[in-house]
């Protein structure tokens, strides 16, 4: 039998595919490399499907990585500079502000009005949390319970608020 077309035995690791590809002759006889991949493992599967619902439904998530960014900000701040929690505590009172120029330039009434104090509570509840913790710990006393009531309380004004598709 002629060595070009026996089969030589070649041990592999369990779990690799190979392929057998009949040496070439002539002049283009250039080696070439096929890669198959490998069946993906039940965590990369899990993972990959996580991943992929995550990119889909990222917009109407908007107010859970905002928050998850807020908490991880402040116990970087926290760490780095706890005094950067008397910069931020006047950031509190702009929500405030916010809502009387807005109430004095476009008058608001009934739901309208509603609305717009619920959103102003909500930033200023946020900016007193981000405050607070930057100066005491993210994790310090209830700090983590306010905000996690914080982070349902926006996420749930978004899903009610922001247009379905």
């Amino acid at each position: 039998m002629s060595s070009h077309t026996r089969t030589r035995s070649v041990k592999t690791a369990a779990g690799v595919h190979t392929v057998r590809i009949p040496r070439q002759r002539g002049r283009r006889s250039d080696p070439f490399v096929i890669v198959v991949p490998e069946r993906p493992s039940l965590t990369r599967e899990a993972l990959g499907f996580l991943g992929h619902s995550l990119w889909t439904f990222r917009r109407a998530l908007a107010p859970t990585g905002l928050s998850v960014l807020a908490f991880l900000v402040a116990g970087l701040l926290h760490l780095i500079a706890w005094w950067s929690a008397l910069v931020i505590a006047p950031v509190a009172a702009v929500p405030v502000g916010w809502l009387l120029v807005m109430q004095r330039r476009r008058p608001a009434r009934a739901a309208a009005l509603a609305w717009r104090i619920g959103l102003v509570t909500l930033a200023t509840a946020a900016a007193v949390w981000l405050a607070l913790a930057a100066g005491f710990g993210p994790l310090n006393g209830t700090l983590a319970l306010l905000w996690l009531l914080i982070w349902i309380t926006a996420q749930t004004a978004w899903l009610i608020i922001r247009p379905s598709r």
